[in-house]
């Protein structure tokens, strides 16, 4: 009989990565409270350092609640080629363990170290290696989950930030997930747990009572997902080349709009920018989406599906010219924003071949 490959995942998260790398480049922001973001009267809060965690200032949030929260509070306007920089520095270590890396954004990853470069059999030793070389050599602190999947790797590299990891071994997996309150589970977000409180589950062994039929009848589709997670079933695999879906460009603006004619003036604008980044990306959609946020932060998205691949600011532009006019607007507008999906990129299968071997120490 074939011994089956234990999987081992590893999810690393950097700690305050934006803010992080603001205090790694000014000493003088060293154990401030930092933001990064906009701090006026409609600026957000993009990240937040530890130091102004402690305040309750979090990420969204809006400057002048930040503010307010932390009056000491120090803003600072985001660098993303900085911070892209340093990413591009973090990921060159992780393909020093393993090619099979999985970047969800410039601050975490997944990596499959099942068979690793180093062949040591501890994905636990291998995040701890890890981390200490991010900090050795990029000078930023990172926080680690190991575990059997990427569903257990991602929660449990929450669990001792900042600055450390957890593992969760084989053995420990369903006695972890029956134990963990279901706040906590990647994916279930306020408004569904609020649901499940409602429904008495308050911990996975309450999920895991629930049967498929009444989960899939209560959460539709996500009702099949719930079931399996809680069994410690995610079979979703590192995918080193993640396909891209979307492409897009917004702009909040200092003063809501109120008339369309300076909508349009706006649009145009984030036509073009969305056509440089098209093009620098190399690819085009053939959906464009409308996005507007109105002054009570309502949000509308309104879409149409051409015929023909598209990145033209011009084409952009007249496309979401008719979903403007689609219908009136309800209130005055404070954001827009447009986004182009059904991309032309290639999503061939990338095969992953694992030699079987027996299992070993996590």
């Amino acid at each position: 009989m074939e011994n089956k490959v234990q999987q081992k995942i590893i999810h690393v998260d950097m700690d305050a990565f934006y803010a992080s790398v603001e205090q790694m480049d000014n000493p003088d922001l060293q154990g401030k409270p930092v933001a990064v973001g906009g701090g006026g009267e409609r600026g957000v809060v993009s990240a937040a350092s530890y130091e102004a965690r402690k305040f309750g200032v979090r990420s969204a949030m809006s400057g002048f609640i930040a503010r307010k929260n932390c009056p000491h509070l120090i803003f600072v306007k985001p660098r993303f080629s900085r911070y892209k920089e340093i990413s591009q520095q973090i990921r060159k270590i992780f393909f020093d363990y393993t090619h099979l890396v999985e970047p969800l954004s410039l601050d975490e990853a997944y990596l499959d170290v099942t068979i690793n470069t180093r062949n040591n059999p501890s994905a636990s030793l291998i995040a701890k290696e890890i981390r200490q070389r991010i900090f050795d050599e990029v000078g930023l602190r990172a926080s680690a989950g190991i575990s059997v999947n990427k569903f257990i790797a991602k929660i449990a590299s929450d669990i001792n930030k900042p600055n450390g990891q957890k593992t969760i071994a084989p053995e420990e997996v369903i006695s972890f997930l029956e134990e963990l309150p279901i706040e906590k589970f990647y994916g279930i977000g306020k408004v569904t747990a609020v649901k499940m409180y409602n429904l008495g589950i308050f911990t996975g062994k309450d999920l895991k009572e629930k049967s498929l039929e009444f989960l899939t009848e209560k959460f539709k589709s996500s009702g099949a997902y719930y079931y399996q997670v809680v069994r410690g079933n995610h079979t979703s695999e590192v995918k080193p080349n993640r396909i891209r879906k979307s492409v897009a460009a917004e702009h909040t603006f200092v003063k809501n709009l109120t008339s369309e004619i300076y909508m349009l003036e706006q649009l145009e604008k984030i036509s073009e920018e969305l056509e440089n980044r098209l093009i620098k990306s190399k690819v085009a959609g053939k959906t464009v989406t409308l996005k507007i946020k109105y002054s009570d932060f309502t949000l509308q998205t309104r879409s149409k599906t051409l015929a023909y691949f598209v990145k033209e600011k011009a084409i952009l532009l007249e496309t979401v010219k008719g979903l403007l006019y689609q219908e009136k607007m309800k209130n005055s507008v404070r954001l827009l924003g447009i986004s182009v999906t059904n991309l032309n990129i290639n999503t061939k299968k990338i095969e992953k071949v694992i030699d079987v071997q027996l299992k070993f120490d996590f």
